[in-house]
């Protein structure tokens, strides 16, 4: 059934199955396949959400290899859209479903590079060492990632669209590391306290909104794109991130700047988990995780709003979720956050 309660109709429009769709990626895919005319249906549990309006929902635990797929086998597809993690359940959708696929995109990782250090690389960089089962934890995510890609060319060979995401972000993202920032300069602005920040704001940052990701694997996908790309934005300024988020937050007030020895002597992680400081890379061996070459997506279609205008959904969503809550994807609570604030003054 669809998220309307009808059962979707088959007519018109090209046919695209998303193996995902109650999530967030797969969600904002599914949603753009069916606002450009597509016969849409999503495979998934259906425990993360809801399909978008119009959307088919077949429910099926991909847990249990080709089996999962029978719902939708058998049935010609324009465009199958992959966002799995774990390499078996890539191997299996491949499996069932390859020969019925006009055109196939599977969304990867720019977490499958070996190495994070080397500014602007492109996609011949070296990647990671498949991981070797079908399942595989958070630890060994890219290794993962790595596996997922072997599979789709193992089976598809070059007629496949293998996008290397990276930082996603906009309204929906769970993780915390981009929404942070619009949200604290906002929660800065109605107690009156200062914000926390990096003094190294030189370092670059990159990111892609997640409607502008969907999109494209659906436009690129039906166009019939197939390659192996980065799939992110342009790189900027961690300065210029963060001027964004307080312009967006109306926030005209303090900022204290602590260096990296200052933050990891205050007990701050870097980038994400449990207090942590998002988007702040103090490591250089990580140092170009989000500086990425993009040149070949840019070839094929991919673009990307504006800051300002991905900071506004994120802000958006950060208010929804409420500004104050307890953080634990990412981020410094805000008891957290001034106590380190006080540890810098004292220190000067």
């Amino acid at each position: 059934m669809s998220a309307d309660g009808e059962q979707q109709s088959d007519a018109g429009g090209p046919r695209v199955l998303v193996l995902g769709g109650t999530s967030w990626l797969g969600g904002a895919v599914a949603a753009h396949a069916a606002a450009r005319g597509a016969s849409v249906t999503c495979l998934a549990r259906g425990r993360a959400g809801e399909v978008p309006p119009g959307v088919l929902l077949v429910e099926a635990d991909r847990d249990a290899g080709a089996e999962a797929y029978a719902a939708v086998t058998g049935r010609a597809w324009d465009l199958v859209v992959d966002v799995a993690r774990q390499p078996g359940h890539v191997r299996s959708a491949l499996q069932a479903l390859s020969d019925d696929a006009e055109h196939w995109a599977f969304v990867s990782s720019c977490s499958v590079y070996a190495r994070h250090d080397e500014p602007g690389a492109d996609e011949r960089a070296a990647l990671l060492p498949a991981h070797d089962g079908d399942t595989a934890g958070p630890d060994r995510y890219g290794e993962a990632k790595v596996a997922c890609e072997q599979a789709v060319t193992a089976v598809r060979g070059d007629d496949a669209l293998v996008t290397r995401a990276g930082l996603i972000v906009g309204r929906g993202d769970r993780s915390d590391r981009f929404g942070y920032w619009p949200g604290r300069f906002a929660l800065a602005v109605e107690d009156g306290g200062p914000v926390l920040v990096p003094a190294d704001l030189e370092r670059r940052v990159q990111w892609v909104d997640v409607r502008d990701l969907a999109a494209w694997l659906v436009d690129a996908g039906l166009a019939g794109a197939a390659d192996t790309v980065n799939a992110t934005g342009p790189t900027t300024s961690l300065g210029h991130v963060l001027q964004e988020a307080a312009a967006v937050a109306g926030f005209g007030g303090e900022t204290v700047t602590a260096t990296d020895d200052q933050l990891r002597a205050a007990g701050v992680e870097e980038f994400m988990g449990p207090r942590s400081l998002p988007l702040w890379l103090g490591d250089p061996e990580w140092q170009s995780f989000m500086d990425r070459d993009v040149s070949a997506a840019r070839r094929i279609g991919l673009s990307c709003k504006p800051l300002r205008e991905t900071m506004r959904s994120a802000l958006e969503h950060e208010r929804a979720l409420g500004l104050d809550r307890p953080r634990t994807a990412a981020g410094l609570g805000r008891a957290d956050e001034l106590e380190v604030v006080g540890r810098v003054r004292d220190a000067r």
